[in-house]
């Protein structure tokens, strides 16, 4: 009998030797592993289809405390992304999840908000009855919804509506103000602190991009309405958020460069 089953949702594989893969995923209680499905290659593996890209599993493992990886039994497949992948915008979305979510994951370190996070984003790119929205506009409904929360469940998101600079409240109802961020300042800063400290490529964001990381952070992605879902819509915050990450991880996504490349 397997030493632990766990839900969990695959984010990579790696061939290894002849016929194995080294898989990377995310479970709800303990966190991302990494581990061997042996024989995963071959045409009839046990494995099936149950590896693939965000599937959402239950996975059966051996886990040893002296190993880095742990020795995968099998997996029993609880939803398949496959419907999404022949939709190309969905496809590159999916990819962006699994690679900020390696890039931002610790090894082995609970994470189940993280793991929901990813379930109802997931989710959200599935029509649901009476939405009016396409499949491009729950797309990049997806991408910012995710992109957002996962800077900051890592603890990474600096507060959006203070200069980093001089404290100024940026939404100062008397005296707004506007927002610059650069890759070299984890925060914002005014356009006074920007001028002052010399700041070289920097970005605007805007004040209605700020009011839509507000509505996300207050509700559920399902509920996320009253928006246009663009891929101009708050651009300016999804750059952000990507530097954010880049930064932080120390490597650059090469999906998010995929995504800004798309066309609507």
């Amino acid at each position: 009998m397997p030493a632990r089953v766990s839900e969990a949702l695959v984010l990579r594989t790696y061939p290894f030797k002849e016929a194995d893969l080294i898989v990377s995923f995310l479970t709800r209680d303990q966190g991302k592993l990494r581990g061997v499905a042996k024989r995963a290659r071959r045409p009839k593996s046990t494995f099936g289809s149950g590896l693939e890209r965000l599937s959402h599993v239950r996975m059966a493992y051996f886990q040893r405390e002296s190993h880095e990886l742990v020795n995968l039994d099998s997996c029993e497949l609880i939803r398949s992304q496959f419907d999404l992948v022949t939709d190309y915008q969905a496809s590159i979305a999916l990819d962006y999840f699994a690679e900020a979510s390696e890039l931002l994951l610790p090894s082995a370190e609970p994470g189940e908000r993280f793991f929901r996070l990813l379930v109802a984003v997931l989710e959200s790119l599935r029509p649901a009855g009476g939405e009016g929205s396409g499949q491009a506009g729950r797309v990049w409904r997806a991408v910012m919804y995710f992109s957002l929360w996962a800077v900051r469940l890592s603890g990474w998101l600096p507060e959006l509506n203070v200069c980093l600079g001089c404290g100024s409240l940026l939404d100062d109802p008397e005296s707004p103000q506007r927002a610059f961020f650069s890759r070299d300042r984890a925060g914002l800063i005014c356009g006074h602190c920007r001028r002052a400290l010399g700041a070289g490529d920097s970005w605007e964001l805007s004040r209605e991009s700020r009011e839509i990381a507000g509505q996300i952070l207050r509700q559920p992605v399902a509920r996320l309405g009253g928006i246009d879902w663009t891929q101009s819509t708050a651009a300016d915050l999804r750059r952000f958020l990507v530097q954010q990450i880049e930064a932080h991880g120390e490597r650059r996504l090469v999906t998010a460069r995929m995504l800004e490349g798309l066309t609507e």
